[in-house]
């Protein structure tokens, strides 16, 4: 998400001629990036849970609060992490909506995706070893009670949400958070200076969790719920791939994810890119040259 094209756009890759490791770097960093990621976001839920201050998901304003806030933290470092070497997508919705349209090569979507899902994977795994006794004190049996705190559940497990509601939401709540990127990345536009586009996308993270996270939680990213999903299932979560309902779940925050992410793509595009200058806009301080 900070690789400048010749056009003056973001192309998404990150990798650049001072990469010594090739794909292999990218990987990697996409893989740790991911993994700063889940250590945020799914500890500071396991956090929340284990000091009680949720009795029930999604609790109190103060607690959604601070999920929010880590969430989109988590974000803001983990791009930091991978940004040099992968431009740090560390979320497959952004992945194939890059190659999809801003020329990210093909060849390189599957193995990101994978890198991602693999980073999510150890992340959660460390939190869940780490909340252990926790976790196992809040809910012994190990069902949707905690179930929450590693992967997404329609309603948050509470409200009546169904599974074609969440899927809705996933679907909008990605492509504004797609949007959203393609704006803050795109340097044709207003683009953020100083090295501070992270953080403004971590900040875009907060403001979709506080404003879209009733419906499903906000996973916006299949890597960040698979992943955990996983993780929770092999480490006694064996309701992990449904919902409280009993239906089959997993695969919501994995469809909505990446078609938003193809939609908020393609609406930028259409409603702003094509009509942006070819020329970036003038540096702070320099004034135009009058037109001859």
């Amino acid at each position: 998400m900070t690789e400048e094209s010749t056009t003056g756009h973001a192309k998404g890759n990150g990798s650049d001629t001072g990469n010594r490791g090739g794909l292999l770097g990218e990987l990697s960093a996409e893989f740790a990036g991911t993994m700063v990621l889940i250590l945020f976001g799914c500890g500071v839920v396991a956090q929340v849970v284990a000091g009680g201050a949720l009795t029930k998901p999604p609790g109190g304003l103060g607690a959604h609060d601070s999920i929010s806030w880590a969430w989109g933290l988590g974000v803001t470092f983990g791009v930091y992490v991978a940004g040099r070497l992968s431009g740090a997508h560390i979320n497959p919705a952004v992945t194939l909506s890059l190659a999809a349209f801003r020329d990210f090569p093909w060849h390189k979507v599957l193995p990101y995706m994978v890198a991602q899902t693999l980073g999510a994977f150890i992340g959660a795994l460390l939190v869940r070893w780490n909340y252990t006794e926790a976790l196992g004190h809040a809910d012994p049996g190990h069902t949707f009670k905690t179930q929450y705190v590693f992967s997404t559940l329609p309603g948050n497990g509470v409200l009546p949400v169904s599974e074609w509601g969440a899927l809705r939401d996933q679907i909008i709540g990605t492509a504004i958070l797609m949007l959203l990127i393609f704006a803050v990345t795109d340097l044709l536009n207003q683009s953020p200076r100083a090295n501070l586009a992270p953080f403004v996308i971590g900040l875009i993270v907060v403001a979709i969790g506080m404003a879209w996270g009733a419906n499903a939680g906000y996973a916006i990213n299949p890597a960040r719920d698979f992943g955990p999903r996983l993780a929770s299932f092999i480490t006694g979560y064996h309701s992990a791939w449904h919902d409280q309902y009993g239906s089959f779940y997993f695969w919501v925050p994995i469809v909505g994810p990446l078609v938003g992410g193809l939609v908020g793509a393609a609406l930028y595009q259409v409603l702003v890119s094509r009509f942006l200058p070819v020329a970036g806009p003038p540096e702070v301080g320099r004034v135009p040259a009058p037109e001859s």
